[in-house]
């Protein structure tokens, strides 16, 4: 986003553009649509996904708008002639345009599944097809990191993971977001001061390798960070021999309690971290400082971090930056924004779908509503729905994968319909919860489900379907759609 607005309206793909302007020039403009914001598969091969992000979309639409400079801009644009690409009087249309649609979302924190919408926004045509690319961008990053950022909190078993990553990071807004999508997704803190100023996220840090290099000696830049910070005294202890930096960090630890301070402990960020640690702690723990903390960094993710538990690590705090940050092993959650439904105003709606040779790519028609099914206090199933249906709800959902696999709800099951209001004819009807209680809401949500779909390999599959009338709308759509075609070989 520019510095100087914070969600500009060509923050956009030409063709949502170009589209507009044929609707506008069809007279389709306020022909009324919904659109789902969805993904198709799990990132990093998990079991579950963390939905952030709408916050900042609330953002992006409350503030939409085409400014003077941008009609210019627009103005300029020529097409294959050397014509105006578009036509001042759909500039003009463009001067005069808010976002006034209906908008629902799940909350941020909400676990999801693919193919649930993550979004549903419902209001004339045209507008609705602007917001795309600015939404899945949003969405998109930020659900992935959300998600990456809980595997590896989930990985180290409630030990603190502090978001190191902002160097590594997409761009100074890529920097940011993932901050905030990391705290979302379970890290306690980060490094990037300005996600501390503008979000409320604890910030923490050390010293890098160059503050021990600008000393003559180790012990003297140990000494030398402890008095300017004695009270923050957590010291990188491998820019030489680890070993020896360490009983240099003791020795320095010794003369902070001297002085009525409170040894904070140390970093290490290369070698082997296994056996380091567990040399660290037994050595800190013979000097007398057991509460001494062990930080550890060194392109950490959730894998890595598992091993080194698996091995006996001794580490209290993990420093996570670049493989959380740039979703390392999956750099893109791959959301896509799909019509379900058109209708004249105050019509009938005319379901729609999307076709593919690949059944994944296959759309969901409707205007969908996903309700979540609990026994106790555990998840146990999602139905997805569609909401503009004038039948009574079956209890029986079809799984998306293979619609033979069928599973009915219990009639004394409770359920609760995941996407809630946001925007009402363009007006913020949402109240947006501080990041903190979002925070708190992605951890709780993944406390309700079984373990099984938190598995680092091969995750259990949570059962999410299609209600069955849904499913036999969808069936018939395709079945309409379908076209009979000779089998021949191919030139």
């Amino acid at each position: 986003m520019t510095p100087d607005r914070a969600s500009p309206a060509l923050l956009t793909d030409l063709y949502q553009l170009t589209m507009a302007y044929g609707y506008w020039k069809e007279g389709l403009r306020d022909k009324e649509a919904v659109f789902h914001l969805t993904f198709r598969h799990q990132p990093f091969g998990s079991g579950y996904t963390i939905a952030c992000g709408l916050a900042d979309a609330i953002e992006y639409i409350e503030n939409f708008r085409f400014y003077p400079d941008d009609l210019q801009y627009l103005e300029g644009l020529k097409d294959g002639e050397d014509k105006p690409l578009l036509e001042p009087a759909f500039l003009d249309y463009l001067a005069e345009l808010v976002i006034d649609c209906d908008v629902d979302a799940v909350p941020e924190g909400t676990v999801v599944f693919p193919h649930e919408p993550l979004l549903r926004i419902n209001g004339p045509l045209l507008q609705c097809q602007l917001v795309e690319t600015t939404l899945l961008n949003i969405i998109n990053f930020q659900t992935l990191i959300a998600t990456k950022s809980a595997r590896i909190c989930l990985a180290a078993q409630g030990a603190p993971v502090l978001e190191f990553g902002l160097r590594r990071a997409h761009g100074p807004d890529g920097g940011l977001a993932a901050s905030r999508a990391a705290y979302i997704g379970g890290c306690a803190a980060t490094s990037n001061v300005l996600a501390g100023k503008v979000f409320g996220i604890p910030v923490k840090g050390t010293h890098a390798h160059s503050w021990v290099m600008t000393f003559n000696s180790e012990l003297e830049a140990f000494a030398a960070f402890a008095k300017a910070m004695p009270s923050n005294s957590i010291f990188l202890v491998d820019t030489y021999d680890t070993q020896q930096g360490i009983r240099h960090a003791i020795e320095v630890a010794k003369e902070l309690r001297k002085q009525g301070h409170q040894f904070s402990g140390i970093r290490l960020d290369s070698g082997d971290l296994a056996r380091l640690s567990i040399t660290a702690r037994r050595l800190l723990d013979e000097a007398g400082f057991p509460d001494a903390k062990i930080v550890a960094s060194n392109d950490l993710d959730e894998y890595i971090i598992n091993s080194l538990r698996e091995q006996g690590a001794r580490i209290d705090v993990w420093g996570v930056g670049t493989k959380l940050v740039t979703a390392f092993d999956q750099p893109a959650l791959g959301g896509v924004f799909k019509l379900g439904a058109v209708r004249d105003r105050g019509g009938k709606w005319e379901y729609k779908i999307k076709l593919s040779e690949q059944a994944v790519k296959v759309s969901n028609p409707g205007m969908l509503q996903v309700r979540r099914f609990n026994a106790g206090n555990e998840y146990f199933a999602d139905m997805m729905f569609d909401e503009a249906g004038s039948y009574s709800l079956s209890r029986t959902i079809v799984d998306l994968a293979d619609v033979t696999l069928r599973r009915r709800i219990p009639k004394d099951a409770h359920g609760q319909d995941l996407l809630v209001p946001i925007f009402r004819a363009g007006k913020l009807v949402y109240d947006r919860p501080p990041i903190h209680e979002v925070r708190k809401t992605a951890a709780a949500q993944l406390g309700k489900f079984y373990s099984g779909i938190k598995r680092l390999l091969n995750p259990h599959l949570y059962p999410v379907g299609l209600e069955y009338n849904l499913n036999e709308l969808k069936t018939r759509l395709i079945a309409e759609h379908r076209r009979e075609t000779d089998l021949a070989p191919e030139d």
